[in-house]
């Protein structure tokens, strides 16, 4: 299982998801281009001495990330406030990365269009979405539970 950020926008969030990704041992792809950069001492700072365990790759380009995904057979699930399934209620598979968007936009449509499925965290109404590298964790605990993983 891995993490994947699409074009990330906040450092402090991904360096949030550097660290938990760090402590899980799930490794994390970066989508870019990011709104920052990648050394940022923000993010160096949010993901603090954990950086040095952690398993990165950054991809250069969407069009990068899905053909190295699909070259290594991996099932590709878009968490998004846009799917009517929930994190739940799905089967994941260790060879499962979850992919979340940009803070300040989501994702493209063509992206939408080019995963396996697309997920949602069910919220109460009202509240627009929950921040970025709080839902990373809730997914990924729940793939850790089914997975038995952790």
């Amino acid at each position: 299982m891995r993490i994947a950020l699409f074009e990330p926008d906040i450092p402090q969030n991904t360096g949030n998801v550097f660290r938990l990704g760090a402590c899980l041992g799930i490794p994390v792809d970066i989508i870019e281009p990011t709104g920052f950069i990648i050394d940022d001492k923000r993010l160096k700072r949010a993901s603090m001495d954990y950086y040095n365990y952690l398993d990165l790759k950054k991809h250069l380009s969407w069009e990068k990330f899905y053909n190295w995904s699909i070259k290594n057979k991996y099932r590709l699930i878009l968490l998004t406030t846009k799917s009517n399934k929930s994190c739940y209620n799905y089967v994941f598979r260790p060879n499962d990365i979850i992919l979340f968007g940009r803070e300040s936009a989501g994702v493209p449509q063509s992206v939408h269009d080019s995963v396996d499925d697309r997920l949602k965290i069910p919220m109460v109404k009202g509240p627009r979405s929950i921040n970025l590298s709080s839902s990373v964790a809730i997914v990924a605990g729940e793939m850790l539970r089914q997975l038995k993983l952790s």
